[in-house]
Protein backbone atom coordinates (compact mmCIF):
# COMPACT_ATOMS: atom_id res chain seq x y z
CA UNK A 1 0.00 0.00 0.00
CA UNK A 2 2.71 2.71 0.86
CA UNK A 3 4.62 1.70 -2.23
CA UNK A 4 0.90 2.46 -4.13
CA UNK A 5 0.53 5.72 -2.29
CA UNK A 6 4.26 6.61 -2.94
CA UNK A 7 3.48 6.58 -6.54
CA UNK A 8 0.92 8.79 -6.89
CA UNK A 9 2.81 12.11 -7.17
CA UNK A 10 5.28 10.75 -9.64
CA UNK A 11 2.13 9.69 -11.88
CA UNK A 12 0.46 13.72 -11.70
CA UNK A 13 3.89 15.17 -12.58
CA UNK A 14 4.26 12.38 -15.74
CA UNK A 15 0.86 13.73 -16.62
CA UNK A 16 1.77 17.00 -16.04
CA UNK A 17 5.18 17.42 -17.80
CA UNK A 18 3.42 15.38 -20.84
CA UNK A 19 0.79 17.96 -20.57
CA UNK A 20 3.47 21.09 -20.72
CA UNK A 21 5.17 19.45 -23.45
CA UNK A 22 2.37 19.55 -25.78
CA UNK A 23 1.17 23.05 -25.07
CA UNK A 24 4.83 23.79 -25.73
CA UNK A 25 4.93 21.83 -28.81
CA UNK A 26 1.99 23.32 -29.99
CA UNK A 27 3.54 26.99 -29.48
CA UNK A 28 6.65 26.47 -31.52
CA UNK A 29 4.86 24.42 -34.44
CA UNK A 30 3.26 28.25 -34.58
CA UNK A 31 6.22 30.24 -34.68
CA UNK A 32 7.28 29.44 -38.31
CA UNK A 33 4.73 30.98 -39.62
CA UNK A 34 4.68 33.92 -37.12
CA UNK A 35 8.28 34.52 -37.53
CA UNK A 36 7.98 34.43 -41.34
CA UNK A 37 5.71 37.39 -41.01
CA UNK A 38 7.52 39.11 -39.05
CA UNK A 39 10.93 39.01 -41.19
CA UNK A 40 8.71 39.58 -44.07
CA UNK A 41 7.84 42.95 -44.45
CA UNK A 42 7.60 42.85 -48.05
CA UNK A 43 4.95 40.59 -47.78
CA UNK A 44 2.97 42.78 -45.46
CA UNK A 45 2.90 45.40 -47.52
CA UNK A 46 1.39 43.63 -50.58
CA UNK A 47 -0.84 42.10 -48.73
CA UNK A 48 -1.98 45.30 -47.13
CA UNK A 49 -2.20 47.03 -50.65
CA UNK A 50 -4.57 44.34 -51.60
CA UNK A 51 -6.22 44.64 -49.03
CA UNK A 52 -6.92 48.12 -49.13
CA UNK A 53 -8.00 47.94 -53.16
CA UNK A 54 -10.55 45.06 -52.46
CA UNK A 55 -12.06 47.35 -49.87
CA UNK A 56 -12.81 50.13 -52.66
CA UNK A 57 -13.89 48.31 -54.74
CA UNK A 58 -16.72 46.29 -52.75
CA UNK A 59 -17.49 49.87 -51.43
CA UNK A 60 -17.68 50.95 -55.09
CA UNK A 61 -19.06 47.63 -56.53
CA UNK A 62 -22.05 48.66 -54.11
CA UNK A 63 -23.03 51.08 -55.84
CA UNK A 64 -23.64 49.91 -59.12
CA UNK A 65 -26.03 47.13 -61.25
CA UNK A 66 -24.09 45.13 -63.69
CA UNK A 67 -25.60 42.32 -66.28
CA UNK A 68 -24.16 39.17 -66.06
CA UNK A 69 -24.37 37.10 -69.52
CA UNK A 70 -24.32 33.25 -68.03
CA UNK A 71 -23.73 30.32 -70.33
CA UNK A 72 -23.28 26.64 -69.86
CA UNK A 73 -21.30 24.20 -72.16
CA UNK A 74 -21.00 20.54 -71.99
CA UNK A 75 -17.86 19.14 -73.52
CA UNK A 76 -18.10 22.57 -75.62
CA UNK A 77 -21.31 22.44 -76.97
CA UNK A 78 -23.64 24.90 -75.34
CA UNK A 79 -27.19 24.55 -73.34
CA UNK A 80 -28.01 26.83 -71.56
CA UNK A 81 -27.35 30.85 -71.97
CA UNK A 82 -28.87 33.00 -69.24
CA UNK A 83 -29.18 36.65 -68.64
CA UNK A 84 -28.85 38.21 -65.20
CA UNK A 85 -29.29 41.75 -63.54
CA UNK A 86 -26.69 41.80 -60.25
CA UNK A 87 -26.00 43.88 -57.83
CA UNK A 88 -24.56 43.55 -54.40
CA UNK A 89 -26.97 42.87 -51.53
CA UNK A 90 -26.51 44.70 -48.12
CA UNK A 91 -23.91 41.60 -47.02
CA UNK A 92 -21.72 42.11 -49.93
CA UNK A 93 -23.23 39.01 -51.85
CA UNK A 94 -23.99 39.27 -55.42
CA UNK A 95 -28.08 39.50 -55.89
CA UNK A 96 -29.24 38.21 -59.37
CA UNK A 97 -32.41 38.69 -61.29
CA UNK A 98 -33.08 36.61 -64.06
CA UNK A 99 -34.01 39.06 -67.16
CA UNK A 100 -33.84 36.42 -70.24
CA UNK A 101 -33.33 32.02 -70.69
CA UNK A 102 -32.23 31.42 -73.67
CA UNK A 103 -32.17 27.44 -73.24
CA UNK A 104 -30.21 25.39 -76.14
CA UNK A 105 -32.36 23.53 -78.11
CA UNK A 106 -32.56 21.01 -81.16
CA UNK A 107 -36.06 22.65 -82.54
CA UNK A 108 -39.00 20.06 -82.88
CA UNK A 109 -41.32 18.20 -80.35
CA UNK A 110 -39.95 15.34 -79.04
CA UNK A 111 -42.16 12.82 -77.43
CA UNK A 112 -41.17 9.43 -75.31
CA UNK A 113 -39.38 8.51 -72.35
CA UNK A 114 -36.31 8.50 -74.00
CA UNK A 115 -37.05 12.70 -74.37
CA UNK A 116 -37.70 12.42 -70.63
CA UNK A 117 -34.43 11.12 -69.37
CA UNK A 118 -32.59 13.52 -71.68
CA UNK A 119 -34.49 16.48 -70.36
CA UNK A 120 -33.78 15.14 -66.57
CA UNK A 121 -30.27 14.64 -67.65
CA UNK A 122 -29.86 18.25 -68.57
CA UNK A 123 -31.68 19.65 -65.94
CA UNK A 124 -29.13 18.16 -63.56
CA UNK A 125 -25.86 19.67 -65.67
CA UNK A 126 -28.10 23.19 -65.41
CA UNK A 127 -28.24 22.48 -61.03
CA UNK A 128 -24.40 21.45 -61.42
CA UNK A 129 -23.50 25.03 -63.60
CA UNK A 130 -25.54 27.01 -61.06
CA UNK A 131 -23.65 25.65 -58.26
CA UNK A 132 -20.17 25.63 -59.27
CA UNK A 133 -21.15 29.00 -60.97
CA UNK A 134 -22.25 29.97 -57.55
CA UNK A 135 -18.72 28.43 -56.15
CA UNK A 136 -16.81 30.88 -58.22
CA UNK A 137 -18.60 34.42 -56.97
CA UNK A 138 -17.43 33.60 -53.74
CA UNK A 139 -13.64 34.63 -54.89
CA UNK A 140 -14.68 36.76 -57.33
CA UNK A 141 -14.31 39.77 -55.09
CA UNK A 142 -11.70 39.28 -52.40
CA UNK A 143 -12.64 39.37 -48.88
CA UNK A 144 -9.78 41.44 -46.82
CA UNK A 145 -10.49 40.07 -43.61
CA UNK A 146 -9.84 36.51 -45.53
CA UNK A 147 -6.73 37.96 -46.80
CA UNK A 148 -5.58 39.32 -43.25
CA UNK A 149 -6.37 35.87 -41.79
CA UNK A 150 -4.94 33.95 -44.38
CA UNK A 151 -1.49 36.42 -44.29
CA UNK A 152 -1.64 35.85 -39.79
CA UNK A 153 -1.89 32.18 -40.40
CA UNK A 154 0.92 31.82 -42.81
CA UNK A 155 -1.33 30.47 -45.47
CA UNK A 156 -0.58 33.25 -48.09
CA UNK A 157 2.79 33.63 -49.80
CA UNK A 158 4.55 35.89 -52.63
CA UNK A 159 4.45 33.96 -55.87
CA UNK A 160 7.02 34.20 -58.66
CA UNK A 161 7.41 37.24 -60.11
CA UNK A 162 5.30 38.05 -63.43
CA UNK A 163 5.44 41.49 -65.46
CA UNK A 164 7.25 44.21 -64.32
CA UNK A 165 4.85 46.18 -61.80
CA UNK A 166 2.78 43.06 -60.60
CA UNK A 167 2.72 41.41 -57.60
CA UNK A 168 1.69 37.45 -57.11
CA UNK A 169 -0.20 36.18 -53.94
CA UNK A 170 -1.08 32.60 -53.40
CA UNK A 171 -3.32 32.06 -50.93
CA UNK A 172 -4.21 28.33 -49.18
CA UNK A 173 -7.08 27.71 -47.08
CA UNK A 174 -8.89 30.63 -48.50
CA UNK A 175 -12.53 29.84 -48.67
CA UNK A 176 -12.39 25.66 -48.08
CA UNK A 177 -9.45 23.55 -47.04
CA UNK A 178 -6.60 22.72 -49.24
CA UNK A 179 -7.76 25.11 -51.90
CA UNK A 180 -5.61 27.41 -53.53
CA UNK A 181 -6.05 31.17 -54.85
CA UNK A 182 -3.17 32.93 -56.97
CA UNK A 183 -4.29 36.25 -57.27
CA UNK A 184 -1.89 38.83 -59.68
CA UNK A 185 -1.90 42.38 -58.43
CA UNK A 186 -0.65 45.73 -60.20
CA UNK A 187 0.85 47.89 -58.20
CA UNK A 188 0.97 50.76 -60.72
CA UNK A 189 -3.04 50.44 -61.08
CA UNK A 190 -3.44 49.61 -57.49
CA UNK A 191 -5.77 46.96 -59.01
CA UNK A 192 -6.27 42.96 -59.41
CA UNK A 193 -5.31 41.57 -62.98
CA UNK A 194 -6.38 38.10 -62.32
CA UNK A 195 -7.10 34.93 -60.98
CA UNK A 196 -6.50 31.27 -60.90
CA UNK A 197 -8.21 29.15 -58.17
CA UNK A 198 -8.56 25.34 -57.41
CA UNK A 199 -11.40 24.26 -55.53
CA UNK A 200 -14.09 21.91 -55.06
CA UNK A 201 -17.66 21.40 -54.54
CA UNK A 202 -18.26 18.99 -51.30
CA UNK A 203 -16.40 16.71 -52.17
CA UNK A 204 -12.28 17.33 -52.88
CA UNK A 205 -12.77 15.10 -55.27
CA UNK A 206 -15.28 17.02 -57.45
CA UNK A 207 -12.23 19.38 -58.33
CA UNK A 208 -13.20 23.18 -59.73
CA UNK A 209 -11.14 25.15 -62.04
CA UNK A 210 -11.81 28.91 -62.09
CA UNK A 211 -10.16 31.74 -63.66
CA UNK A 212 -11.03 35.37 -63.80
CA UNK A 213 -10.04 38.44 -65.73
CA UNK A 214 -10.47 41.99 -64.33
CA UNK A 215 -11.00 45.32 -65.88
CA UNK A 216 -11.78 48.47 -64.55
CA UNK A 217 -14.89 51.06 -65.30
CA UNK A 218 -14.02 54.70 -65.90
CA UNK A 219 -14.30 55.77 -62.84
CA UNK A 220 -11.67 53.60 -61.68
CA UNK A 221 -13.35 50.55 -60.13
CA UNK A 222 -12.23 46.99 -60.46
CA UNK A 223 -14.34 44.20 -61.58
CA UNK A 224 -14.36 40.37 -62.76
CA UNK A 225 -14.76 41.18 -66.56
CA UNK A 226 -14.92 37.74 -67.60
CA UNK A 227 -15.07 34.28 -65.65
CA UNK A 228 -14.40 30.61 -66.39
CA UNK A 229 -15.42 27.77 -64.21
CA UNK A 230 -14.92 24.21 -65.19
CA UNK A 231 -16.55 21.40 -63.55
CA UNK A 232 -14.01 18.73 -64.39
CA UNK A 233 -15.53 15.57 -63.38
CA UNK A 234 -18.43 16.39 -65.60
CA UNK A 235 -16.49 17.81 -68.29
CA UNK A 236 -18.94 20.98 -67.64
CA UNK A 237 -17.82 24.74 -68.39
CA UNK A 238 -19.70 27.37 -67.34
CA UNK A 239 -18.45 31.37 -68.60
CA UNK A 240 -20.04 34.67 -67.07
CA UNK A 241 -19.17 38.21 -69.30
CA UNK A 242 -20.34 41.35 -66.97
CA UNK A 243 -21.32 44.04 -68.46
CA UNK A 244 -23.85 47.29 -68.89
CA UNK A 245 -22.34 48.44 -65.75
CA UNK A 246 -25.17 51.63 -64.57
CA UNK A 247 -25.11 53.65 -61.44
CA UNK A 248 -27.50 53.03 -59.05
Amino acid sequence: MKNSSAQKPVARTVAFSFATFFVITLVLASLPARRAMAQNPELQQKVAEVKQSAAQNKQALSQYSWQEHETIAIKGSVKDEKLYEVRLGPDGKPQKTELDNTPTSSGGRQHGIKHHIKEKKTEEYQDYGHQIAALAQTYAQPDPEKLQQAFQQGNLLLGSAGAPGEVKLVIKNYVKPNDQVTLVFSQAAKAIQSMEIASYLDDPKDAVKISAQFSKLPDGTNHASNMQVDGVSKELTVTTQNSNYQKM
